[in-house]
């Protein structure tokens, strides 16, 4: 018995500590709808970075896996705490300074701004995401800002399908 458990042992640790991996640090995570499109598209599999804000904070245009009852959303952060945000004319705007959001001129964002969703100013530990097909995206405008508890880690690696392997930004 003793022999059988040393030859076992190996093995055991081994996927303890894969567990341990896929538990605490990175997981494969799929793409489910067409809310991120045309960076993501639909069962996409993408490698989740669960230690990338241990000691960082998400930065604006992160793409990030947001925890919800029900599912996970796949988002990107568009606002950060303590910030006026406002979508005027198909353009990103930030404490009234224009930013490039960096997405084509075909994806239009109707106006909206963080008053829309109750409260001026981005809270604390809260952020604003949104998916990059604004037409077709489940995101703050309906859901109100995102608490950082919420933001599981990020992602902007693309493993499968193979042709879409790379890092998306």
């Amino acid at each position: 018995m003793k022999d059988n458990l040393k030859k076992l042992l190996p093995y055991i640790i081994v996927v303890i500590v894969v567990i341990l991996i896929k538990v605490y640090v990175v997981t494969p995570i799929r793409v489910n709808g067409k809310s991120m499109e045309p960076t993501l598209y639909e069962k996409d599999i993408m490698i989740l970075n669960k230690t990338a804000y241990y000691f960082n904070e998400p930065e604006r245009f992160d793409i990030v896996v947001v925890n919800m009852p029900d599912e996970y959303l796949i988002k990107r952060v568009i606002g950060l705490p303590g910030e006026v945000v406002e979508y005027k004319d198909n353009k990103l705007y930030v404490n009234g300074e224009e930013v490039d959001d960096g997405l084509s001129d075909d994806i239009i964002t109707n106006d909206f701004s963080t008053s829309d969703l109750g409260s001026e100013v981005i809270p604390d530990d809260c952020y604003l995401v949104l998916g990059d097909n604004r037409e077709n995206s489940l995101d703050s405008r309906e859901l109100g800002f995102i608490s950082k508890d919420q933001i599981i880690g990020r992602t902007s690696l693309t493993i499968l399908p193979f042709d879409r392997i790379g890092f998306k930004e």
